[in-house]
């Protein structure tokens, strides 16, 4: 049965209404690591916590000395920051998605939200896509109304033309949807081979973002400082990766091709789908597919097993798929290879 929508109401303070900025585990952990700093650089403090109510389950117990280990069931935690000059911040932080009853979870949110006023659900989340590690990430955005999106679009965020999101980052805004509470989803751009890695450098930017909607100010630099650390041993793993694959020495990557260009982009454990294209001409993995004839299928089906198996040998199978000119028509099924990080 739908959630009667949320009624529109005055604030209970003379200022503007609270927002509530959402998160949990995802690709990249983009959105726990946004969030996280949030409540770290704004000294926040628990306020109440969502119990789990049989959302979540256990699937094994820990023995230490022959001893079981008392199970850890995730907390789900919201914390407050009182702003002096102007709106309150509430962060809700989830340990882990639920495995049963998300949607049901999402409501339960929701009617907490309810309770402590908030205007507007904001969560994180991230996207997967042929972003080389040293290149700057970009930020889309998703929202459950015209007005949201507009706002995105004024401080020049890109919006998720088609696709979705996964994960309760993405459910909570469908359920913002239905009971007519505002809120959107600030994806930040992650590489695509390095999915199950903690990417600090997508946080940083999709906070960029949230605070000038915000209008608030964080210090960020140590969270970029991470980013350069995490930076570096992406593109040392990215190098030793594709010589790995190739058994030759090769020459890295240069930015220019990334630059100022908008492609296609996807992730499964946050959202897949495409942003908004600007006219510029798109790269070469995005030209017109060529037709391949029966051998090149073969071989390039053989590739897909064996990234399914070992997903370093991705790498192996974009350089084939881009050599022929055929990205586009596989590229679904290719970055459904990065489904989840596990």
């Amino acid at each position: 049965m739908a959630k009667k929508p949320i009624q529109p109401r005055k604030s209970k303070t003379d200022g503007p209404r609270p927002w509530m900025v959402a998160a949990w585990p995802g690709m990249g952990n983009v959105a726990v690591i946004a969030a996280g700093y949030l409540v770290q650089e704004l000294g926040m403090r628990p306020v109440t916590e969502l119990f789990p109510r049989g959302h979540f389950d256990i699937q094994q117990v820990s023995v230490k000395e022959g001893v079981i280990v008392p199970p850890h069931m995730p907390r789900s935690v919201i914390y407050k920051w009182t702003n002096p000059g102007g709106r309150d911040l509430y962060v809700f932080l989830g340990e882990a998605q639920p495995t049963s009853g998300t949607y049901s979870f999402a409501h339960e949110l929701l009617d907490r939200a309810t309770e402590l006023d908030v205007e507007r659900v904001v969560t994180f989340a991230s996207l997967a896509s042929q972003l080389h590690p040293s290149s700057e990430p970009r930020v889309a955005g998703a929202a459950t109304d015209e007005a949201m999106l507009a706002e995105l679009r004024r401080v020049e965020v890109r919006s998720l033309r088609d696709g979705q999101i996964g994960g309760l980052n993405g459910v909570l805004l469908g359920a913002s949807a239905q009971v007519g509470l505002s809120g959107m989803c600030l994806l930040g751009e992650i590489p695509f081979f390095a999915a199950a890695v903690p990417n600090p450098k997508a946080a940083a930017a999709v906070l960029e973002t949230f605070t000038n909607l915000a209008g608030i100010t964080i210090d960020l630099e140590e969270l970029k400082g991470h980013a350069k650390a995490v930076e570096e041993a992406l593109v040392e793993l990215m190098e030793r990766m594709k010589q790995s694959e190739r058994g030759i020495e090769i020459e890295g990557l240069s930015d220019d091709d990334d630059d100022d260009e908008e492609v296609e982009i996807g992730e499964g454990g946050d959202a897949t789908g495409t942003i908004e294209q600007s006219e510029k001409s798109k790269p070469a993995s995005q030209a017109e597919p060529k037709t391949l004839d029966f051998s090149i299928k073969t071989r390039i089906e053989q590739m897909f097993e064996d990234a399914q198996k070992d997903r370093n040998r991705a790498m192996r199978l974009k350089d084939e798929l881009d050599r022929h000119g055929a990205f586009k028509l596989y590229e679904d099924r290719f970055l459904d290879l990065f489904k989840r990080a596990d």
